[in-house]
């Protein structure tokens, strides 16, 4: 049967739980009353058969439903709490003043003990709403899984939706204290897995066995990953919690660790190769645990250079209860715990070894080679990036030292041809290999594209200048160029006279206005220069722009201890230093240290943190070579390299853009001011070097950049194809009428629309596409080698196929949930394809045009271009998204009061649209919505609220001022130094603020405003 409805999916899946899987079946539990994540009858069961007493049996029962009933805390903390109890058992006595006993609810070490059992269409009631999980996972009667199945025209995606809403306070959030994993699928997709809040982009599919091609993709990995045994073994050993994210592995990483654990059960070192990007930290981690807690007497040092993963592996060690260890400030002190029998984790930083340099660090070997040792335990040695030169010389030596010890190497890159005697020599074979190209298939990493850039010869005459211009800014509307040209002003008549680096900021500032994904702000950049004083300099032309508060400068540089730097500053007089200095201390200027930070470190620290959750308050990082191993920032979507660098360096760097992010993030951009690679072809070798490929093909271990103009050619194109071929079938003449009956049948009839209701997905996701693939090329189509004749022809098709669009969703009365799908299309519409209908305002002007707004409307329109002030629409348009993005901007600081100010604003837009509100009328409300916008508060606020802080705190607290300045006081006399860094002290924050408004949700919410409001906390 073609795409059989939900309910024979669904049986089919259920008969396969129970004949295939051996799962018992509970029932269908529709009509059933009081649900739960802990069904006591079955555990009740279990326990006794494992031989424990009746009174430890109620007692164990007792403490799992406390919890799991427990509306205590966030999700995650439930959670947390509850996987540690299933994991490391419950602690019961039958009386006072008896010993304690440990009571497993599972039974980890023999799974045939376990009762595996699923039960279908769980009614879950709450007071409000209730929903219905198609099929719960159930171990001993605790619910540890959910599976939502949507029938195959239906997209995956809205499987996935539907268990990341249940998981809300106001639906089922209780019931998900106990689940490990959740499941999505279809017959067309296949099975996405994921676990608590996890995002949609995060949920993953299985890969194993890929030759075998019988059946449906759903039924395949249903039985991969639900067999009993690897359900035990996923959860035992796969389930980590990271700084307030629950993770699962993806399946290199479950795989890699399982080939690790036999390894190390054979006393056999080896590499394990991960390419950039695809959680090989995590996978340190998750094999660590797997050591301590398997190997007696195993203890682990774990080397790396990155002090984000050093924080990492402490803060999840210390999350699954290892407190043992040690984080050393030099490889002296390593040696001496080495030495002693604690702890049992060590960790220590390469560069900490040495501070002079490599002398200084041969030094150390030297001595260690001179002084041998006596160490205790047995000892698994952890290098990160295991192939570079100052590990490879650490490694030889302390191989040498501790002849009996397990080497493991982890590495991002493959090794060069020149490595491999210092890597696999010291380290063995390979344990598990994940390449560039498989993470990319799988996407787990974007793909990365490659633009070469000849800054100089492209500005050298003012007529270069004009045409640089005129080609960088030709996608977009006639009101987008005007405001740039604004922007541009001065520098454009001065720019071809200037330097070099002044003209690659010039570059950078248009590619922020023309840029879809810089453009909208959902995404930034890194700019790597070639040195401390190269990168100052960098910093200080952007402070001269409208870059100014949303650029930020890293490097190793310390304006205290200028010696400490471990760069080239590339100061060559003291006149240079001396620039550096001062821009070092103006920006350190209003920095407070935190914690045992110093002023530089906390900067560094709050810069990193803004770049990685809100893009559009720290748009670029300009670095040298810190920041450009390890460190994640999903909106990094564009890196410019202004620097020479090869090989390991150059692969690295440019993997900081590969990280997954939102929807609109296509791929990873890599602009090259420095021509590293000379003539481009359409795919360029990242590594100039020969590779290792013993083992492999060429294909295998290579890694090509593709060029960007030709992927965007062809991107376009097919996208175009898929759309023509899906509105192939359309009949004669293809007229609104034909459309709207092949893609919604009778519009008059439900079950039309029902079944047509894929065909219409398709086309939108389609028509998406293409509008991405087109905002892509408005800059490049004559640069990509296209004629006017076919530049017209795709922009004919694209606003053929907009409105074909809407004819469809106004005849179907659209009520499917397009926003996921369609995200950023109102910004690509707004900016580059409409001209007239509507317009956006440059995100770099709107705080100064809302200014002018909230003094006088009138004059703010008066300053707006002739096309757009006698156009009441577009006027309306310009306004409105000014608006939308400051609300967008300062959202974080205030939810609650941005939130009510985004539902005014978008009822004022319906008015408008409706034309249920004159224009005078809608310019007067909209000068008040400017008003309340801009000033963060009512007219009507207290006057006690005279700082952001408390006027957060007080919105946040439905307008309560004595409770908001109750709490303003409690924060302020329990907050320390450097707490947002430090659980201990936040625990003190959260613990006073819960005094005060006695409910730990609401807590919750107003530390997160605390949080948030640095200059006022």
């Amino acid at each position: 049967m073609i795409n059989p409805i939900e309910r024979i999916t669904q049986n089919r899946i259920v008969q396969l739980f129970q004949n295939q899987l051996s799962y018992e079946y509970y029932g269908n539990w529709e009509d059933r009353t009081n649900n739960s994540n802990v069904e006591t009858e079955y555990l009740h069961r279990f326990l006794r058969k494992q031989g424990y007493t009746e009174i430890l049996v109620e007692k164990a029962i007792n403490e799992v439903c406390h919890l799991a009933n427990s509306n205590g805390g966030n999700l995650y903390d439930r959670n947390q709490k509850m996987y540690n109890l299933l994991r490391y058992g419950v602690k019961a006595r039958p009386e006072l003043g008896e010993q304690f006993e440990t009571l497993f609810v599972i039974d980890w070490k023999n799974w045939q003990q376990n009762e595996f059992a699923i039960a279908e269409e769980v009614t879950l009631n709450n007071k409000q709403h209730n929903r219905r999980p198609d099929i719960v996972l159930y171990i001993n009667g605790i619910a540890i899984g959910i599976l939502e199945l949507k029938r195959g025209t239906v997209d995956l995606a809205e499987s996935i939706r539907q268990n990341i809403s249940n998981q809300k306070e106001i639906f089922s959030q209780g019931f998900f204290t106990t689940i490990q994993v959740i499941l999505a699928g279809n017959n067309t997709q296949g099975l996405r897995y994921g676990t608590i809040e996890t995002p949609e982009k995060y949920y993953l599919s299985w890969k194993e066995d890929e030759h075998d091609n019988e059946g449906y993709k759903l039924d395949k990995y249903i039985l991969k990953l639900c067999e009993k045994s690897r359900v035990i073994d996923l959860l035992y050993n796969g389930v980590i919690y990271d700084a307030g994210v629950k993770k699962l592995p993806r399946p290199h990483q479950y795989f890699a660790l399982k080939e690790a654990q036999n390894f190390v059960k054979r006393r056999e070192g080896g590499i394990i190769w991960h390419t950039q990007g695809s959680g090989k930290s995590l996978m340190m981690v998750m094999l660590g645990k797997w050591i301590l807690e398997n190997i007696p007497n195993s203890r682990i040092v774990i080397l790396t250079d990155r002090t984000e993963l050093d924080d990492q592996i402490e803060r999840v060690f210390n999350d699954v209860g290892e407190s043992d260890i040690a984080k050393t400030k030099s490889g002296k002190e390593m040696m001496q715990y080495l030495q002693a029998p604690k702890p049992r984790l060590i960790c220590s930083l390469i560069h900490k070894f040495g501070n002079k340099g490599d002398g200084d660090f041969d030094s150390f070997i030297k001595e260690l080679k001179e002084n041998p040792i006596q160490t205790q335990g047995e000892i698994f040695v952890f290098v990160d990036e295991c192939h570079r030169t100052q590990s490879g010389k650490l490694n030889d030596a302390m191989k040498a030292i501790l002849n009996t010890a397990v080497f493991i190497g982890f590495t991002g890159t493959p090794l060069l041809k020149v490595d491999k005697k210092t890597t696999m020599d010291v380290f063995g074979r390979y344990i598990h290999t994940y390449k560039f190209n498989e993470a990319v298939d799988d996407g787990v990493v974007k793909d990365l594209m490659y633009e070469g850039r000849s800054i100089e010869q492209n500005l050298t005459s003012q007529t270069k200048v004009d045409q640089w211009f005129d080609a960088k800014t030709r996608g977009l509307n006639d009101f987008q160029r005007n405001e740039l040209k604004k922007k541009w002003g001065t520098m454009q008549n001065v720019l071809s006279s200037k330097g070099r680096m002044e003209k690659i900021v010039a570059d950078i500032v248009v590619d922020f206005s023309t840029k879809p994904r810089l453009a909208s702000q959902s995404g930034n950049a890194i700019l790597v220069a070639g040195s401390i004083y190269e990168a100052t300099k960098y910093y200080s032309l952007f402070q001269n722009n409208e870059f100014k508060g949303k650029c930020a400068i890293v490097t190793s540089y310390n304006p205290n201890i200028s010696e400490m730097s471990l760069e080239d500053t590339g100061a060559q007089t003291d006149t240079d230093k001396e620039f550096i200095y001062k821009v070092y201390m103006e920006l350190l200027k209003d920095v407070s240290p935190k914690g045992n930070k110093s002023k530089t470190e906390t900067y560094e620290s709050d810069v990193k943190e803004l770049f990685r959750k809100q893009p559009a308050r720290m748009k670029l990082l300009i670095v040298v070579s810190k920041l450009l191993t390890g460190f994640d920032a999903p909106p990094c979507s564009y890196i410019y390299i202004d620097k020479k660098m090869q090989d390991h360096t150059l692969f690295q760097a440019i993997c900081r853009v590969n990280r997954l992010d939102t929807d609109d993030k296509d791929y990873g951009y890599i602009v090259d001011y420095m021509e590293l690679f000379g003539n481009v072809t359409d795919a360029i070798d990242v590594y100039t070097s020969e590779l290792e490929s013993e083992g492999f093909t060429k294909e295998d271990v290579s890694i090509q950049l593709k060029d960007r103009l030709k992927v965007a050619s062809d991107r376009l194109e097919i996208a175009l194809e898929t759309l023509e071929a899906l509105c192939e079938n359309v009949p004669s003449p293809k007229g609104d009428l034909n459309f709207i009956q092949y893609f919604c049948g009778n519009t008059e009839k439900e079950q039309d629309l029902k079944a047509n209701e894929y065909k219409r997905m398709a086309l939108y996701k389609a028509i998406v596409e293409y509008i991405r693939a087109y905002t892509n090329m408005t800059t490049d189509f004559e640069l990509a080698g296209y004629n006017e004749k076919s530049i017209k022809h795709f922009k004919e098709r694209l606003d053929f196929y907009l409105n074909v669009r809407e004819v469809i969703r106004i005849a179907s009365n659209e009520t499917i949930d397009l926003k996921v799908y369609e995200a950023d299309m109102r910004f690509l519409l707004d900016t580059y394809i409409r001209a007239e209908e509507s317009i956006l305002i440059s995100p770099f002007e709107d705080i100064s045009l809302l200014d002018l707004m909230e003094t006088d409307m009138n004059k703010a329109i008066d300053n707006l271009p002739a096309s757009i002030k006698s156009n009441q629409e577009a006027v309306a348009e310009v306004i409105e998204n000014n608006v939308r993005s400051k609300i967008v901007e300062e959202h974080l600081l205030d939810p609650k009061y941005f939130d009510e100010m985004s539902i005014l604003l978008t009822e004022l837009i319906e008015a408008r649209k409706r034309a249920s509100i004159m224009y005078q009328e809608y310019l007067g409300k909209m000068a008040n919505l400017v008003r309340m916008v801009n000033r963060g508060k009512k007219d009507d606020a207290p006057k006690s609220l005279n700082t952001k802080g408390k006027v957060a705190l007080y919105h946040t607290l439905d307008g309560n001022e004595r409770l908001a300045l109750a709490c303003e006081d409690a924060v302020q006399n329990a907050k320390q130094e450097g707490f947002r860094d430090n659980v201990m002290k936040q625990r003190k924050v959260k613990n006073a603020i819960k005094r005060v408004v006695e409910d730990d949700t609401l807590a919750e919410k107003v530390y997160k405003i605390i949080e948030q409001h640095k200059e006022d906390y």
